[in-house]
């Protein structure tokens, strides 16, 4: 697998009394961090991308291809949630599994991706355990081994790691950057964290009142020539 170019083009939609249009250039298998203010519109954006949400009018390209109109199980899309969209009465290789068969009808081709993803993810020997049973950074690894027999070229994170202490959102951190090592896939994270989208991400999308206000390489918004509402943001 390797990464798909993204374009939002005038995408506009409509949150309550927001008026958000958005308009982002993303590179094939680079990594994005989306940041902003609480309310900016970050969670909509990729909710837009995913399809989640539909906008009401522009366009949404995904290696030249307009998938504005099409069901989220139509894009070459997988994302992840903070609360990791697990089904607790599931095991871990049937969670995974899903990414394979929503009606997990699993022949032995499925089950051995399935078994490979759960050992790249540190996940072997837990294939039968609920996620009740699981730490919050083994259930945020189950959720990456279903992105993995997913197999899309896009992966959208919002804030995935924000409620996992310091250490552990590192080490998930790094393996997302190794994931990215292997597989290559384009990859959008939103996050509040400055450290994160500086130790992740290549480049910052700053977003304001419902639109992308910058985009720039990391090297750039945490420098002194970064925007000074970026820099205001993070406390620069």
């Amino acid at each position: 697998m390797s990464g798909a170019a993204l374009r939002m083009e005038d995408v506009a939609f409509s949150y309550g009394d927001m008026a958000m249009s958005f308009d982002l250039a993303v590179e094939p298998s680079s990594i994005v961090a989306v940041m902003g203010p609480s309310g900016s519109g970050k969670s909509t954006l990729l909710n837009l991308v995913a399809g989640f949400e539909t906008p009401a009018s522009g366009r949404i390209m995904i290696d030249g291809a307009d998938v504005a109109r099409r069901a989220p199980a139509e894009r070459p899309v997988s994302m992840i949630f903070q609360e990791n969209n697990l089904f607790a009465h599931l095991d871990v290789e049937k969670n995974v599994g899903l990414g394979r068969s929503p009606a997990l009808r699993l022949d032995a081709p499925d089950r051995a991706e399935i078994a490979s993803a759960l050992a790249r993810t540190g996940l072997a020997g837990k294939e039968h355990r609920l996620p009740a049973e699981l730490s919050g950074g083994e259930r945020q690894r189950v959720a990456l081994s279903r992105v993995l027999v997913r197999d899309r070229p896009i992966l959208l994170l919002d804030e995935p790691f924000a409620s996992l202490g310091p250490a552990l959102r590192r080490e998930m951190l790094e393996l997302v950057r190794d994931l990215h090592g292997e597989r290559g896939m384009t990859i959008l994270m939103v996050t509040h964290h400055p450290d994160d989208a500086a130790a992740l991400a290549d480049h910052v999308a700053f977003i304001e009142q419902g639109r992308v206000s910058a985009l720039a390489p990391s090297s750039v918004m945490f420098s002194r020539d970064a925007p000074a509402a970026f820099s205001a943001y993070i406390g620069a």
